[in-house]
């Protein structure tokens, strides 16, 4: 098996990463009878997916991604293929497959892109599965998750605990630059307007790291200030503005016909 980047493997992680483990721990710990739901959302670019990779490696957590197809047998089948199975034919053998081996094993189950799951079939299929395993279940997904939850009261009735991903922090961007930008020291002055500039998307933050880490190396730098970066700019996620723009059309200038001399 290759080696896992230091991203995760590290023994100080990301803030929101250790929200996630936080939760699925405090749902293994839960009192007889408590719900073993938990809810994890938040905007694009905040590591939802970075933290439920960390989960896996450090938990052994049994972590999918929910796609817009396939329906309930593709998700079925990917649990099972992830907890190690050969997957059944039927969808009926593929959900005991699952059930089975998630109570045996007592892996936490972590649904990634939840929002592709949000229709009866299956949404009750995971609420099954939660039921029948025992095991903590956790739905991840973007910021209006909880709400369009609420549609499913047997489902929603059971989060043990609803957990917002947060912006990223300055910390954050100290142990992303020992990744993104590593073999550069950042003054205080990049590393905050870094994090201005990202607007609260780690996603961002990284990307800006590793530009600055190219920026560096092309100049041969082992340090950097904002003096050095100068006026380049920072990726803030928002689209460029259109370089060539059509000109409104003057209302009190009359449309000339075609042909008109």
């Amino acid at each position: 098996m290759s080696e896992q980047p230091p991203l995760y493997n590290s023994v100080a992680p990301l803030a929101n990463v250790s929200r996630l483990t936080t939760l699925i721990k405090r749902i293994e710990t839960r009192e007889y009878g408590l719900p073993g739901l938990g809810c994890i959302y938040g905007r694009a670019g905040r590591g939802k997916t970075t933290a439920a990779v960390y989960a896996c490696n450090s938990l052994n957590a049994c972590h999918v991604e929910a796609m817009p197809i396939g329906g309930v047998k593709g998700l079925l089948t990917m649990i099972v293929v992830e907890l190690g199975l050969r997957p059944a034919r039927t969808t009926d053998a593929l959900f005991m497959q699952a059930a089975e081996q998630l109570g045996r094993s007592g892996r936490p189950l972590i649904i990634d892109e939840a929002d592709h799951i949000l229709s009866d079939r299956p949404i009750e299929i995971v609420r099954r599965l939660h039921d029948i395993s025992a095991v903590p279940v956790i739905l991840m997904g973007e910021e209006m998750l909880p709400q369009r939850l609420q549609r499913w009261e047997r489902v929603h009735s059971r989060i043990l605990s609803w957990v917002g991903m947060e912006e990223a922090t300055i910390e954050d961007v100290g142990f992303l630059a020992a990744i993104y930008a590593r073999g550069v020291t950042l003054g205080p002055d990049v590393r905050h307007a870094l994090l201005k500039a990202s607007r609260g998307s780690l996603r961002n933050v990284s990307t800006n790291l590793a530009s600055l880490r190219e920026f560096a190396a092309v100049r041969g730098l082992t340090s950097m200030t904002m003096a050095d970066w100068g006026d380049q700019g920072f990726h803030t996620g928002e689209a460029p503005q259109p370089r060539n723009a059509p000109m409104p059309r003057s209302l009190s200038a009359p449309a000339q016909r075609r042909g008109a001399a």
